[in-house]
């Protein structure tokens, strides 16, 4: 039963390379959000360069909120498509050796410079790791769409990973149709909401969100999903005070 909530890792190129400072300054205000949200989420989920812009690891983030001392379940994407083996080899034991508590095996966003593609699945590399034991220490997720075609998603079904993240959703109803087909098989499901606001209108538009399906009562849209799956993502990629007045009233509401 875990609520999380999503963050980026800072940059390291923005226009140019940043400097240490400037990293190191940003990395201090990510930490300092994680340790607010964290006093109403039971997890923190870290991406993995988002859009394909280099930011710092998500692993390397996630060993720091471990020395924080901060008790929250912590996951990670890690994007495969400018990854090979050995590489996704060596994130997968640092996140083990560092006490993360799971990753999300993903393709990823398509990077503006370098190689444009690994040619590696992201079922196929689960079931490698699966295959050298590596899930006996850590969770595997691969991510899903709002409202998949099952025969589509079979093979991701048949490396049977921990669970599932989806993509964003606007309605209970696709995560109830994702609950009565795989919580039956053993899955967890993490359903993916945005926050609706104006910062995050881009962002909704750009992933084909309807805010107005959920804006009037977000609280009980986020109660009707959680009851169904006991698990969360809550994702705000623009607008941390909004998603952090969510947290709050739903904790202090025991809505989740």
């Amino acid at each position: 039963m875990t609520v999380r909530y999503e963050i980026n890792p800072p940059r390291v190129i923005q226009n140019k390379i940043l400097s240490h400072r400037e990293v190191r300054s940003s990395l201090t205000k990510v930490q300092k959000r994680i340790g607010l949200a964290g006093k109403y989420c039971d997890g923190i989920h870290l991406t993995d360069s988002v859009l394909g812009i280099p930011r710092i690891s998500p692993i390397t983030t996630g060993a720091m909120i471990r020395k924080n001392g901060l008790d929250l379940d912590i996951t990670a994407s890690l994007r495969v498509r400018d990854r090979n083996i050995t590489a996704l080899t060596q994130s997968v034991y640092d996140a083990i050796l560092l006490g993360l508590d799971g990753l999300l095996i993903l393709k990823g966003d398509e990077p503006p410079k370098g190689p444009k593609d690994s040619k590696l699945v992201p079922s196929e590399v689960v079931r490698h790791f699966k295959e050298l034991g590596f899930d006996k220490n850590l969770d595997f997720f691969l991510s899903i769409p709002a409202e998949p075609d099952f025969d589509k998603i079979q093979k991701k079904i048949d490396v049977e990973p921990t669970g599932f993240v989806t993509q964003v959703i606007q309605s209970p109803d696709q995560v109830f149709r994702l609950a009565d087909a795989l919580k039956p098989q053993g899955f967890k499901i993490i359903p993916c909401l945005m926050i609706p606001s104006e910062n995050n209108s881009n962002s909704a538009k750009m992933v084909g969100v309807d805010f107005s399906k959920y804006e009037r009562d977000v609280l009980g849209f986020i109660s009707k999903i959680y009851k169904a799956t006991k698990d969360v993502l809550i994702t705000s990629p623009n607008d941390f005070k909004a998603s952090l007045k969510v947290l709050a009233k739903l904790k202090k509401a025991g809505v989740v």
